[in-house]
């Protein structure tokens, strides 16, 4: 039994050598951290690093979060915290759906099967504005405050990282670079309206 586990060990030490953590920070060319940017590995193969539940809340009559990352398959929550009532909807060729008027502590679900950029608002309040990013990739991370996305257990040696943004000027809001360890990527973005304010 003993000289069977050894083995395992002596296959599995390859794998467990090359996993390592990957940080990347994104920040604008004047150094601001560009929070909400989702960072994947599109070359990273695998189940998906993503764990639920997945939630869009309504309250203080914006989405929360302004940013999801889901994996292919997730059923997301769209619970509503407010005292008005809210209709979610998105036309996003990805998934286009449409929830419609409920109230305060009432919940709908949605299940995402496609990869793409859900972009969602609410008929009845404008100001209204959240993304969910469907992913097919593994690995998957959001920046936070400070811009710093840490994507666990890849890879190690050069990778491709994708990074995506609502207000990210690029084709399809996307950036495409190479590293590992450690990356640092410089962001042009798009002022975002008023009411989100600042990155």
């Amino acid at each position: 039994m003993r000289a069977v586990l050894l083995s395992m060990l002596v296959l599995l030490a390859p794998t467990l050598a090359r996993a390592a953590d990957l940080l990347v920070s994104v920040r604008t060319a004047s150094g601001r951290p560009v929070a909400d940017a989702v960072v994947t590995l599109p070359d990273v193969h695998g189940p998906s690093h993503l764990s639920g539940p997945y939630r869009m809340a309504q309250h203080d009559l914006q989405f929360d979060p302004f940013v999801l990352v889901v994996p292919v398959g997730a059923e997301v929550a769209f619970p509503n915290l407010d005292k008005v009532r809210h209709h979610v909807y998105s036309f996003s060729p990805a998934h286009p759906f449409e929830l419609k008027l409920y109230g305060r502590d009432e919940s709908r679900k949605v299940r995402f099967d496609k990869a793409g950029v859900i972009a969602l608002g609410c008929n009845i309040h404008d100001s209204m504005v959240a993304f969910i990013l469907v992913t097919d990739a593994a690995a998957a991370a959001k920046t936070d405050a400070n811009g710093l996305a840490v994507l666990h257990d890849v890879p190690a040696g050069d990778l491709t990282v994708r990074v995506w943004h609502p207000y990210l000027r690029a084709a399809g809001n996307t950036l495409t670079a190479r590293g590992q360890g450690r990356m640092a990527v410089t962001a042009e973005m798009r002022a975002p309206p008023e009411h989100r304010g600042a990155y």
